[in-house]
């Protein structure tokens, strides 16, 4: 994999990426031992403190309930645990003083809506000017709380939106807030809209889009969609329409899983690519004539807003530490908002001629 492949996988990963999952079934013959010594045996590289911590936040479970951490584990039982990841050994974050768009902020989380262009995650190639590199300056990391297993340097992160994507990410302030919010992602119980636009309208107004994606064994760079079961991880869309321009459509999207890519994958796949998606074939005419003044006026549309045609609109999850349910919505952008007046206009100047 060449640096610019590695850079592109580091931009796009998901957060079922930034969690780490494990399931075991106690042996039938397991004499009565601590939940804590028992994964602790069987989890490499980690310390009974992270265990008893990730315990302590409901991010073990067992037969799908919570427990203490001096519970006994005994024969047949099924334990899972969902913990946020620790820091790739070696890895550092420059602070930088970068400004961020905070939308709400207390001790256990922040609300962040990120602007376009901005990596969330640093990569090869890539290793400043980015969420994280913000997060750091602005928390200080060196005031973050130093327990085993905390992410000093990926400070909070348990989901990622693509660079070119706008909208709002919910960032974990201390380990607590991370395990609890992963566990949230990790279960599907995070609401998560965007706004794309479209090309093209959908036959329905709305609909669900089941089905697996993974990387494009062509193109590494890319995502893509499998029909077998048995590849790719399995993906869930639920869209709506809000608005038809016959040649667009402005779109609600919401997600039920987490996966790279997730709603551009499946737009392309159902025909009608996110406008202006280069990485999909959304930045070519797709619906619509041949003639110039159209092409014109489109090229025109992807000057306004010079990216992918999507923005991640509203963050819905429970409070870590008071269990209050968050919601949050975040505007369009302006040139987003343009882009779709520009379309709603060169419509219906077209019907009037009609």
């Amino acid at each position: 994999m060449n640096e610019q492949e590695e850079n592109i996988d580091q931009e796009a990963e998901a957060e079922e990426e930034l969690f780490e999952h494990y399931r075991f079934i106690v042996d039938p013959k397991q004499t009565p031992t601590r939940i804590d010594k028992f994964l602790q045996d069987r989890i490499e590289k980690i310390s009974r403190n992270r265990i008893q911590n990730a315990v302590k936040d409901g991010a073990v479970l067992v037969n799908e309930k919570t427990v203490k951490s001096n519970h006994k584990v005994r024969p047949h039982e099924v334990i899972t645990i969902v913990m946020a990841k620790p820091p790739r050994e070696g890895e550092t974050v420059l602070p930088e003083d970068i400004p961020l768009d905070i939308v709400y902020e207390d001790d256990a989380i922040l609300v962040i809506n990120k602007a376009p262009g901005m990596v969330v995650h640093p990569g090869i190639g890539n290793t400043s000017g980015t969420l994280v590199n913000a997060l750091a300056f602005y928390l200080n990391k060196s005031d973050l709380p130093v327990l085993d297993g905390n992410m000093p340097d990926r400070p909070g992160l348990v989901h990622r939106i693509d660079k070119d994507t706008s909208g709002l990410l919910v960032i974990g302030k201390t380990e607590f807030a991370l395990n609890h919010l992963a566990k949230q992602f990790y279960n599907h119980t995070i609401e998560r809209s965007y706004h794309a636009l479209v090309w093209g309208q959908p036959d329905e107004d709305e609909g669900k889009i089941e089905l697996n994606i993974g990387r494009d064994p062509n193109n590494r760079t890319l995502q893509t969609v499998f029909r077998d079961e048995e590849e790719g991880k399995w993906a869930v869309t639920h869209f709506k329409v809000l608005e038809g321009f016959y040649y667009v459509s402005l779109v609600e999207c919401k997600l039920e899983t987490g996966r790279t890519h997730q709603i551009r994958v499946h737009m392309k796949h159902t025909g009608h690519p996110l406008f202006n998606d280069a990485k999909y074939g959304g930045n070519s005419i797709v619906k619509g004539t041949v003639f110039s003044k159209y092409k014109q006026f489109v090229h025109n549309c992807f000057q306004i807003l010079p990216r992918q045609a999507l923005h991640a609109k509203s963050l819905g999850f429970t409070h870590p530490t008071t269990n209050e349910e968050m919601f949050f919505d975040s505007p369009l952008p302006d040139n987003f908002l343009e882009l779709i007046d520009k379309w709603r206009r060169y419509v219906s100047a077209r019907k009037d001629k009609l």
